[in-house]
This record gives C-alpha cells, structure tokens and sequence, in this order.
C-alpha cells in the first residue's frame, strides 16, 4: 500500500500485523436529492473464495449492501445510479450479487457509470492488472444493459457533481466532486486511489498498485492544490480511522487541517 515508502515511516501512519497486512475499510458514499440516490462505489463484495479472504484477511461480517444501506433509511431498489470510481475487486465487488446460483445486478432499478477508458482496460486487462478485475463484478451488468459508458470528465454530470478522471492509478478513474458552494457547504471530492488514505496526501507516498507513479504525483499535486484554495473536503474511501478530512498548505505542502466526521 506505500510502494518504496520505507516500513518504519509508514507504520507510524497505519500499523501492520505480523504477515505485513495493514487496517483498512472500503468506504462508500451516499449522495441525496433532485429524486437521485446515487452511491460512489460498492465496497469488496460478498462473492469472493475463503482463499482469496483468508490472503488478504477480508473481514465479511455485515458487509452485505442491504445491512450497509439499512442503518440510513435505505434498501438496495432504492438506488437510482452506481459511480464506480473504477473497477478493481475492492471498488466493484459489491456492484453484483448471487442470487439463486446466478450473478446479477445488486442494486435493480440502478445505473452503473463507468469511465470508457477503464471499462476498456478492464475488459483487456495487462498481466499486471489482471487480477484486479474480476469479469462477475461487471460484465453481468452490460448483459443486463445497466451500464452507462461515460467519455471523460463531465461538468455538471448530475446536477452539483462534476466527474474528475485521472490515470495514474489506473486508467479512467473517476472521481466525483459534490459541489456544495450553492447552500453555503463545503465541496466534497471523493478520492478513491488517487488518496486512499489520509496518510498517503504526501506526495511521494504512492501505491505498489499505481500504474503510472509520476503522472499519480502530478495529479494529486493538482487535486490538492485545488483542494486547499477551494476549501474542498476530501473523503478516503480506504483509511480505517479517517473517513474525511479538509487540507491546508504548510511548509510548501498538504497536511490535514481539520479531520472531518461524515
């Protein structure tokens, strides 16, 4: 999860267990209004092998959609669109589900947005990607014609969502960007891969996973730039403590300014 960071600096951020594995959540977002219930991502799923879990120490208790969504007022048909940010395991896992021995759209009434660019790639994955995508995550939703192939960043995507894309982490990430200047809130920028966690705003604390490691850098210097002169809250889908926080410049770079509770 830190690349070449080396262990004893990243381990004061988020402490690893004995086999070198860190905490981590795979958070998702709500957005309500103008009659749209839109959810950013799906979280890891319910559909993986004992292996796969037991490798990577995935917890799976209460983490079915329905008792995710239960505690907010909501069930899985009331969701009107899906944004997956993009289409690794861990942020497309939950978009389907096995009903009655066979894979089908977990959310019913919804639409699933996907930038074209990683639809592509995760149809056509490198050897390097290739078991970051898993094919019954999403290749069930285009047979059922629920997918929305999405062509690059969108202003005013859904009325008060702008769509950011970047491509260092992966190609056509998407990232939505809840703007909340009209009643006098702060903008909301959901960071996805981009910024996992709060621990990897530093610059140079990338990812093993990022595909494009100088061009990831350059895009968050960009985000967090804008970031710091908007006042944005940024949100980490990944950190198991800090769900949000809002940033300020010191000593030339982004630190967390204020920690924020969603």
């Amino acid at each position: 999860m830190f690349g070449v960071v080396p262990k004893n600096l990243w381990e004061k951020k988020i402490p690893a267990d004995a086999m070198n594995r860190i905490p981590m959540q795979a958070r998702s977002l709500i957005i309500r209004g103008n009659g749209k219930v839109i959810l950013v991502d799906t979280g890891i799923g319910d559909k993986l092998s004992d292996k796969f879990k037991k490798i990577y120490d995935i917890q799976t208790s209460a983490v079915s959609m329905t008792e995710r969504l239960e505690p907010i007022g909501l069930t899985v048909n009331d969701i009107t669109d899906v944004i997956l940010t993009h289409l690794h395991f861990d942020h497309a896992g939950g978009s389907t589900a096995i009903v009655n021995g066979q894979v089908t759209a977990t959310f019913p009434n919804a639409i699933y947005h996907v930038q074209e660019a990683q639809w592509e790639l995760a149809c056509n994955p490198s050897v390097r990607d290739r078991s970051s995508f898993i094919l019954d995550n999403f290749m069930p939703l285009l047979e059922q014609k629920m997918v929305n192939i999405v062509k690059g960043a969108e202003i005013d995507f859904f009325d008060g969502i702008d769509l950011i894309v970047t491509h260092g982490h992966t190609q056509g990430q998407q990232h939505p960007l809840i703007n909340g200047e009209s009643g006098g809130n702060q903008s909301l920028f959901f960071c996805a891969d981009l910024i996992p966690t709060s621990a990897h705003i530093p610059t140079a604390w990338l990812m093993g996973y990022d595909n494009y490691p100088l061009n990831i850098m350059d895009e968050k210097d960009a985000i967090l730039s804008r970031a710091i002169k908007e006042k944005w809250i940024l949100c980490f889908e990944h950190d198991p403590v800090v769900a949000a926080a809002s940033v300020r410049e010191e000593k030339g770079r982004a630190v967390i300014d204020r920690i924020v509770d969603l």
